[in-house]
């Protein structure tokens, strides 16, 4: 049976993009996100690969929901191999002082506490499954390293997503489950289209800055994808070449 892939937000942006490379490659793809009509779209899109996608809805931020849905997925598959968790918002630029509560809880129940809830299922299924093991990529950000100005909700989130991997690539290990993290810096997606039009710099000025094709970051997620258990890319990060990332600030 084809290896059974799960990828958070795969409605649209990298999520769908990696998903139906997943399809392309043959795999059992679930395609996981709030609006069910939007995840079969996104599935139609692969041809005569859709056969092998499977839509299911659900909200991240609702741990029973999540549980609900990993046990679905035990039930219709007996396993799961690989979890892409890349669901995830980004706010408009605030500052600290600006941001309320709701908007800072909005986005640490999408950005952290949905990507554990995800994390923590996969790992559970991956541990008890036989056989044993699997691989769980996280999609963290440029920001998981360095922050943009006013975007504290974001970057705390983002740097959360880092300790999130080690600690799972860590306890792991007993069971043949890979934890990796993929960083993106800048690609054209729906989040980034602003990029071009001109963002906050930190010496405050705004200008534009360059993106990269989408798949580029297809190429790199599917490398990750096709590693044995007994290989891990920990983290990598793909960016376009001449952002400002490397001396940002």
């Amino acid at each position: 049976m084809n290896k059974i892939a799960l990828v958070t937000g795969a409605g649209s942006g990298i999520g769908k993009a990696c998903a139906l490379a997943l399809l392309k490659d043959e795999w059992q793809v679930v395609f996981v996100g709030r609006r069910l009509s939007v995840l079969e779209e996104a599935i139609a899109m692969a041809g005569a690969h859709s056969v092998n996608g499977h839509a299911m809805a659900a909200d991240l931020t609702h741990e029973a929901e999540v549980k609900a849905l990993f046990s679905k997925i035990h039930a219709r598959f007996g396993r799961l191999d690989l979890l892409f968790n890349n669901a995830g918002i980004s706010l408009p630029t605030t500052l600290p002082g600006d941001l309320s509560g709701d908007d800072w809880r909005r986005t640490v129940d999408i950005n952290l506490n949905g990507a554990f809830y995800a994390l923590s299922n996969a790992f559970k299924l991956m541990q008890e499954q036989r056989p044993q093991g699997g691989r769980i990529i996280n999609n963290g950000s440029i920001s998981a390293h360095v922050p943009r100005p006013g975007s504290i909700a974001y970057a705390t989130t983002k740097h959360a997503i880092s300790g999130l991997t080690r600690a799972a690539a860590l306890d792991g290990r007993a069971f043949g489950i890979a934890v990796g993290q993929i960083d993106i810096g800048n690609v054209t997606s729906d989040m980034t289209a602003k990029m071009t039009q001109g963002v906050p710099q930190a010496d405050g000025s705004l200008k534009p800055e360059p993106c990269m094709d989408i798949a580029a970051v297809v190429d790199a997620f599917m490398c990750m994808a096709r590693l044995p258990l007994t290989a891990n890319i920990l983290t990598v990060t793909v960016m376009a070449t001449q952002m400002p990332y490397v001396g940002r600030g």
